[in-house]
C-alpha cells in the first residue's frame, strides 16, 4: 500500500517527490515505489459564493440581507477544478491507504488541505508533515518524524472559523454598503481598521503646529561644543535665550568640568521575520510589501535558498544549532565569502539573543538554508532579498560592536556645553555594513534606514566626532565665535508601505480605549493580518483606490475616507481583530468551542447590517469626469492608482476602465525620478514632476543612441504589460473585498 502526500503547490510537491523517490509523471502528480505526491495550486477549495445558496442572494438586495446560510458550504475554484479532481483521484486510489498533509506548517496552510479532504469526502487515516525549509534534508527529517494529523484538528476549526467569521461579516457589510449607497464599496475588519490607522496619522499632520527651536554650536580648541540646557536638553525654544547664551560666551574661556569614558556594545539586529524584511526592502530598494513576498516566494520554492518566508518569529530553535556552519558554506557566494571563510575557521555556536525554542510558534526566523544558490541564477529583486537574509544572518554570529564613547562637558559662563566623541574597538558585526557598503549592496542613502538598527547614536542631539583630544579636569579652552541654529518641529510623516507594515504589525496605540487585556493579545498573535496576508490587503486598498501613492509616501483617497465614515464602527478599529484572534487561540488550544464563536459572528453581523441600512450619511463621489463610459454612456471616475491614473466607469455592474497613464521605470535624465508615461499610439509621451516631457519614441532612440537601457522590444513587452493588467476586469464588491477570504 502506499500513501498519498498532498502538498501546497507544485514546486514543492516535486522537491518532495524527489526526495521520496517518486519519478513516474503522472498529470498533476508524481509516483513512486511508496508514494504518490500530489499537490494544490494554493486554494482549491473556499467558502461557496453567495449566489449558490438560492435565488434570493443572486442580486444584490437590500431586503436580502443579512446573508446567513445556515452552514457555510465550500466548492471547488473553478479555474483549478481539474486539479482538485486530480487529488481526488489520487486520495479514492484502493492502493492509497493513507494521506499525509505537506501543505504548508501554519493555519491558512491546514485550511488548504483540509478543505480538499472534506470536499472530496474521503476518509483514511491522515499524517502531517510539519516543516519550515524545503530543502532534501529538512523533507527527510520531516518524514522521518510525521506527527498524527488529529493533533491539527483544533487548528483547523481555528483557521476555518477565521475563514467563516470573514465571510459573514465581511460580505454582508461589503454587499450592504454597495446597495445602500450604489457605489463599490468594500469593507472588512483587517482592511477598514487599516484605512482608520492611515486616516489618524492625516490626522495628525494636519492638526500639527510647528513650533521654531534654537541651538548652539560653538568652536573651541578645534572641535565643535554644543550647549546643553539645566535639564540636559541640548534645545530651547526661546530665541532670547539662546541669544544670551551666545552674546555671553563668545570670546570667554571654558573649563571642563567633567570627562566621562564608557565602553559599549552594540549589538547585532535580530533575525527578520517577514514583516521586517519587507519594511527594510521597502526603505531600501523601494519594493512594496507584495513584491518582497514574491520575490521570498521564489527564493524558497524554487531556488532552495531561505526557509520559510511566511513567519513572525526572529528566532531559532536550538535543533538548528548544529545546522548553522552548513548555512554558512552555502552563503559563500558574492560578497560574504572571505566573512564566511573566516567565522567556519571557528566553532559556531548559538546563543540566547537568537536561539530561543519559546519564541518560535509554527516556524523560526528567515535564514539561508544549507543548500545555498547561485547568485546567477537570481533576478535583481531576488538577489537583493537574498542577500538581505545573508546579512543578518551572518551578522548575529558575528560579536557585537565595541566602541570607547568619550563626552566632555566644559562650564563657560554659568553655562554648559558638551562634545561627544566615539573610537571603534571592534566592528563586530558592523562589519556588515561595511561590506555591504563596498559591494554596493547599500548605498550612502540607505545604509542607515535598517528598520530595527540599536546603534542610533544622534537621536541624543549631539554629533559623534570621530576623534576627540585627550583633556583634563579644569583645563582651560577658548571659545571662538559661535552659530546659532534654527529648526522646527516636525509632523508625523505619511506612512510609507514599510511603516503601514509596522503599524499594521503593532496596531495598539490605535485602540483608544480597549482594555489591557485585548492590546496585549494584539501583541501576540501579530496585529492586523498575518504576515502572510498584510502585504495582499494593501495591494487590495490600492486596487480598489481607497489610498494611493505619493511619491513613496501612502495618502487616502476621497472614496476611503468616506468609506471610514460609513462603515460600521466596529469594523474601523483593531479591536475587533484583538477579539477574534483571541477566540481563536483558545479555539485552536481546545479552550473554546467553535460553534461558540460562530454563533456570537452571527449576531454581530445582524448588528452590523442593520447599522448600514438605518445610516442617513451619503456617498459622494468627488472625481467624477465628463467622459462617458463607452459601455453603459454613464459618467466616469478618474483615480490615481498605485501605478498611476486611469478612468473607470461609475456603475459597479459595468466595471469598464481604462489606463490615462502609468509610473514606469524609465528615468527622468533631469532629475533621475521615475517618470509617467500617458497617451495612446505615436502620441505617448514620458513626463516628470519636475517638468521634463519627452514623446517615446524619442526617449526610444535615446537610449538607442546611448548603448544602454531599454530596447524597443523590452518597451513594447512592458507596454503589453500594462496593457494586460488594464484590461483585467475591475474587481466586483465581492473580490475586491476578499480576494478569496485571505483576510
Amino acid at each position: 500500500m502506499k500513501s498519498l502526500v498532498i502538498a501546497e503547490k507544485p514546486s514543492v510537491g516535486r522537491d518532495i517527490a524527489r526526495v521520496l523517490g517518486c519519478s513516474k509523471g503522472g498529470n498533476g502528480f508524481l509516483e513512486g515505489k511508496d508514494y504518490v505526491v500530489t499537490w494544490a495550486l494554493g486554494h482549491l477549495v473556499e467558502l461557496s459564493d453567495p449566489e449558490s445558496y438560492g435565488e434570493q442572494w443572486k442580486t444584490w438586495k437590500m431586503e436580502t440581507l443579512p446573508m446567513l446560510p445556515e452552514k457555510l458550504e465550500i466548492q471547488v475554484i473553478p479555474k483549478t477544478g481539474k486539479q482538485y479532481q486530480t487529488v481526488k483521484t489520487q486520495m479514492y486510489r484502493k492502493d492509497v491507504n493513507t494521506i499525509i498533509i505537506a501543505t504548508d506548517a501554519g493555519r491558512e496552510g491546514e485550511l488548504v488541505a483540509r478543505w480538499i479532504i472534506q470536499k472530496a469526502g474521503v476518509r483514511k487515516p491522515m499524517k502531517r508533515l510539519w516543516i519550515s525549509s524545503v530543502t532534501d534534508r529538512a523533507i527527510r527529517q520531516g518524514f522521518e518524524h510525521l506527527k498524527d494529523a488529529k493533533e491539527y484538528e483544533k487548528l483547523y476549526q481555528a483557521a476555518a472559523a477565521r475563514a467563516e467569521a470573514d465571510w459573514l461579516v465581511g460580505l454582508n457589510a461589503t454587499r450592504a454598503l454597495t446597495v445602500k449607497h450604489n457605489a463599490q464599496l468594500s469593507c472588512g475588519r483587517v482592511q477598514t481598521p487599516t484605512l482608520a490607522m492611515i486616516a489618524k496619522r492625516e490626522a495628525q499632520i494636519k492638526a500639527f503646529q510647528p513650533k521654531s527651536y534654537y541651538s548652539l554650536k560653538i568652536r573651541g580648541n578645534g572641535i565643535s561644543w554644543i550647549w546643553k540646557s539645566k535639564d540636559n536638553s541640548m534645545q530651547t525654544f526661546s530665541e532670547q535665550t539662546i541669544r544670551q547664551v551666545l552674546e555671553k560666551v563668545t570670546n570667554s574661556t571654558a573649563a571642563v568640568q567633567d570627562i566621562k569614558k564608557k565602553l559599549h556594545k552594540s549589538y547585532a539586529p535580530q533575525l527578520y521575520d517577514l514583516t521586517s524584511l519587507q519594511q527594510d526592502a521597502n526603505r531600501m530598494f523601494g519594493f512594496s510589501a507584495k513584491q518582497t513576498l514574491d520575490y521570498m516566494q521564489r527564493l524558497y520554492e524554487h531556488h532552495k535558498a531561505v526557509t520559510y518566508p511566511r513567519t513572525d518569529s526572529r528566532y531559532l530553535t536550538q535543533d538548528i544549532v548544529e545546522t548553522l556552519p552548513e548555512r554558512i558554506r552555502a552563503c559563500r557566494c558574492g560578497s560574504y565569502g572571505p566573512l564566511c571563510a573566516r567565522l567556519l575557521k571557528t566553532p559556531i555556536k548559538g546563543n540566547k539573543s537568537f536561539i530561543d525554542d519559546k519564541k518560535v510558534s509554527d516556524h523560526h526566523a528567515i535564514i539561508p538554508t544549507e543548500q545555498g544558490v547561485n547568485l546567477r541564477d537570481l533576478e535583481y529583486g531576488e538577489r537583493k532579498i537574498y542577500e538581505l537574509a545573508v546579512s543578518r544572518f551572518l551578522a548575529v554570529l558575528l560579536p557585537p560592536c565595541e566602541y570607547e564613547q568619550t563626552e566632555i562637558t566644559v562650564s563657560c559662563e554659568g553655562e554648559l556645553f558638551t562634545a561627544r566623541g566615539k573610537i571603534i574597538r571592534q566592528a563586530g558585526w558592523q562589519e556588515i555594513r561595511q561590506i555591504q557598503k563596498e559591494s554596493g549592496i547599500l548605498s550612502d542613502e540607505n545604509a542607515d534606514e535598517s528598520s530595527d538598527d540599536p546603534d542610533q547614536e544622534a537621536a541624543s542631539g549631539a554629533e559623534l566626532q570621530d576623534h576627540l583630544p585627550e583633556f583634563t579636569k579644569g583645563q582651560r579652552i577658548l571659545f571662538e565665535t559661535g552659530k546659532i541654529t534654527e529648526g522646527k518641529t516636525k509632523p508625523p510623516l505619511p506612512f510609507t508601505e514599510a511603516a503601514l507594515l509596522a503599524a499594521m504589525e503593532n496596531p495598539v496605540k490605535y485602540m483608544e480605549n480597549s482594555s489591557q487585556s485585548l492590546k496585549k493579545t494584539l501583541g501576540e498573535t501579530g496585529g492586523l493580518g498575518t504576515v502572510a496576508t498584510r502585504a495582499d490587503i494593501i495591494e487590495k486598498l490600492f486596487n480598489s483606490f481607497m489610498i494611493e501613492k505619493r511619491d513613496k509616501y501612502i495618502h487616502l483617497t476621497s472614496k476611503g475616507r468616506q468609506v471610514l465614515e460609513l462603515a460600521p464602527q466596529g469594523l474601523t478599529s483593531p479591536e475587533l481583530t484583538a477579539k477574534w484572534e483571541q477566540q481563536l487561540a483558545d479555539i485552536a488550544k481546545g479552550k473554546a468551542r467553535k460553534k461558540d464563536f460562530e454563533a456570537e459572528i452571527r449576531t454581530y453581523t445582524v448588528d452590523i447590517v442593520k447599522d448600514i441600512q438605518a445610516s442617513s450619511k451619503t456617498y459622494r463621489h468627488d472625481n467624477l469626469t465628463r467622459k462617458k463610459c463607452p459601455e453603459c454612456g454613464k459618467l466616469m471616475l478618474e483615480v490615481n492608482h498605485k501605478n498611476g491614473r486611469m478612468l473607470v466607469c461609475q456603475d459597479r455592474e459595468c466595471g469598464y476602465r481604462k489606463t490615462l497613464s502609468r509610473i514606469t521605470n524609465a528615468r527622468c535624465p533631469q532629475c533621475h525620478k521615475k517618470m509617467e508615461l500617458s497617451g495612446e499610439g505615436e502620441n505617448q509621451r514620458f513626463t516628470c514632476i519636475c517638468g521634463y516631457r519627452e514623446k517615446l519614441s524619442a526617449f526610444e532612440k535615446r537610449k538607442k543612441e546611448s548603448g544602454g537601457g531599454v530596447s524597443k522590444k523590452d518597451v513594447s513587452k512592458y507596454m503589453n504589460k500594462m496593457k494586460k493588467e488594464a484590461d483585467e476586469p475591475l474587481n466586483n464588491a465581492f473580490a475586491s473585498a476578499f480576494a478569496k477570504l485571505k483576510l
